[in-house]
């Protein structure tokens, strides 16, 4: 193939998208969309599960055991509030709160009465909060968690001696996408290396061909070349810190008249 008709190939016309996310309310994709004449569709490639109350109980883990919880996500919030539930566990008043950020722990006040002298909060990272580590040094704190774990935070708490224990209470799965078998899109967008694993085991015989991939992220770009497939599009970058801006920029190439 000469070097003309790869370029050709590379920026084919892209009049449908495929983005492996929920479909937002409000998006700048409906711009592009509209601006481009495009489809573009949204459909999760993973999804989280609650661990039962039957499996959790076999960890030997009481969250009524704990004087302080460590949340880094609000699917960690929503698991561990699930599950005491569940076991029918009445959180004490005095229960300590660390969130990762302050979306985290405004997602908080949907179950708890909000008090600043219980919550401790950071700005996007496990060490934000190592001040109020060092100064709640007796607390016995839960980390609620996925089965993906939570490594660099556990690696941080380790190291500087604090005594925790991680909870699994939840699982990020892929989804089923067999529906999607027999459809066929011009690009497809990832953000998660997860998101990738779900594309091989719902289509373990998948084939690029002529189907662009997008990608946000080096673990997701590295998860696609692993997979032996050709990345079109990536972001962020200096030029196109967004998706949404590393499509349109291909999209205005591919789609020159």
């Amino acid at each position: 193939m000469s070097a003309s008709n790869a370029e050709v190939k590379k920026f084919k016309k892209v009049k449908t998208i495929l983005i492996s996310q929920p479909k937002p309310e409000r998006s700048p994709y409906y711009s592009l969309e509209k601006k481009y004449g495009l489809k573009i569709d949204f459909r999760p490639f993973i999804h989280v599960e609650g661990v039962t109350e039957k499996e959790f109980r076999k960890n030997r883990i009481r969250p009524d055991d704990y004087t302080a919880v460590i949340f880094t996500s609000k699917n960690a919030i929503e698991h561990y509030f699930r599950m005491c539930e569940e076991m029918r566990i009445k959180i004490s008043q005095d229960m300590k709160y660390f969130c990762l950020s302050e979306a985290i722990a405004h997602y908080l006040q949907k179950f708890i009465v909000y008090r600043k002298r219980k919550v401790f909060v950071g700005k996007r990272d496990i060490k934000d909060l190592s001040n109020y580590f060092t100064k709640h040094k007796s607390e016995k704190f839960l980390l609620p968690c996925s089965n993906l774990g939570a490594k660099p935070v556990v690696e941080y708490l380790e190291n500087i001696g604090v005594n925790f224990r991680e909870a699994m209470m939840y699982r990020t799965v892929s989804s089923d996408l067999s529906d999607l078998r027999d459809i066929f899109y011009d690009v497809l967008v990832f953000f998660s290396p997860l998101g990738i694993q779900s594309l091989y085991e719902n289509f373990p015989d998948f084939k690029q061909n002529d189907t662009r991939i997008a990608v946000y992220g080096s673990s997701t770009s590295a998860a696609v070349e692993e997979r032996g497939l050709t990345i079109n599009i990536h972001a962020p970058s200096p030029e196109t810190p967004s998706m949404t801006m590393a499509l349109e920029k291909y999209i205005q190439e591919a789609n020159k008249k």
